[in-house]
């Protein structure tokens, strides 16, 4: 059990560094980590997601496969887009059914042993809130101008001498949501997979010391069953937080459209 528990200690210790991006190859000035080969495989496979089934679509979907794709893409139209953005949200459905695909893809692919996700690399989960941080303010400026989109950060009915202190808190928390789509996202995917690292070293440590210590030290490998049970149930909910943090991201997105393009 010590000597389980010592090499569980020693392996844990050095986790961190193992999700620490590293570069794989450079081109030019620019070094490309794990991650950005992640992140341009999880691009291919959502292309090969979207083009395959819609080359597929049938009336009544007949493969379960095709039928879950368009059953997610209704899924953004109707409970994102629709239901967040209201008039005028069909413009923005493409967007945000891309935005979610692909950070499912990105999501899931790391769920997979040996893959990593590129949803884990802060750098990746800046990129993916920079292009819905342009994304919005571009539909609210080209609605409504530039004056007009800044002027229309404070709603209407506000005490004269409150406008500048709601319109800058306003402003303040407008910029702040590129910070706040790129860090929720990374920190619930590198924690949930740090966690299923910790229960895999564990339930691979106890598993060892039954198995190589000897047939009277067989009672040490009892814990690694309920590390490994943990595991599981860990690997069940980091299933349903790849799915949950899509959607986060998405159904933000749209209330940031929401937001830009509707006056208050």
């Amino acid at each position: 059990m010590g000597e389980a528990l010592n090499q569980f200690v020693a392996e844990a210790q050095g986790l961190a560094a193992h999700f620490d991006p590293h570069t794989v190859f450079s081109i030019g000035g620019w070094e490309v980590t794990q991650y950005v080969i992640w992140l341009f495989i999880a691009l291919a496979v959502t292309f090969a997601v979207v083009l395959i089934s819609a080359k597929k679509l049938q009336l009544i979907p007949t493969n379960k496969f095709f039928n879950t794709v368009e059953y997610g893409y209704e899924f953004v139209n109707k409970s994102i887009a629709e239901d967040v953005i209201g008039s005028g949200f069909k413009q923005h459905v493409p967007f945000l059914a891309t935005m979610f695909f692909f950070i499912l893809i990105c999501n899931i692919l790391g769920l997979i042993p040996g893959f990593k996700t590129a949803t884990g690399a802060i750098s990746c989960t800046w990129a993916l809130a920079a292009i819905s941080f342009v994304y919005f303010n571009y539909y609210g400026l080209k609605k409504f101008g530039l004056l007009g989109y800044f002027k229309n950060l404070c709603p209407s009915g506000v005490p004269k001498p409150m406008v500048p202190v709601i319109w800058f808190l306003e402003l303040f928390s407008m910029i702040i949501r590129v910070l706040t789509l790129a860090v929720r996202l990374y920190g619930n995917m590198l924690a949930g997979h740090m966690m299923l690292a910790i229960f895999g070293i564990a339930t691979t440590c106890f598993i060892q010391q039954a198995l190589f210590a000897g047939s009277m030290d067989l009672i040490a490998g009892l814990p690694s069953i309920a590390w490994f049970v943990l595991l599981v149930l860990m690997y069940a909910m980091e299933c349903l937080v790849a799915f949950i943090q899509a959607f986060v991201f998405a159904i933000l997105s749209a209330s940031y459209v929401n937001t830009a393009t509707h006056a208050h």
